[in-house]
């Protein structure tokens, strides 16, 4: 079904279309799941304030700690109901964006 080098067939819902891909659609990383298991940095920026201890059990909408980025603050919560396996963070500490924050059990 490819008429040429650049055309790609496209499959939506069981539907087959030709299309050629942007360098930038053809160059994205694959979608990856979250894992329910640990909270990451989506941002860079520096912890100002940490919620919870290590051990301690949290339920869907806790707060975890707060993240400082461009000025603004991001209180970020917890997603489910865990415990708090390991806190890679301290307060004042700069993060990485993709950076490991709290891992959960």
């Amino acid at each position: 079904m490819n008429d040429g080098p650049d055309l790609k067939t496209l499959v939506i819902d069981g539907a087959a279309y030709q299309t050629r891909y942007t360098r930038k659609f053809a160059c994205r990383k694959p979608y990856v799941a979250p894992d329910a298991t640990t909270l990451v940095a989506r941002i860079p920026g520096v912890i100002l304030t940490v919620h919870v201890r290590r051990g301690q059990r949290v339920k869907r909408g806790d707060p975890l700690l707060v993240l400082e980025a461009m000025k603004m603050k991001n209180d970020l919560t917890a997603a489910h109901d865990g415990v708090v396996k390991t806190i890679h963070v301290e307060e004042g500490q700069m993060v990485a964006k993709g950076q490991l924050l709290i891992e959960f059990s």
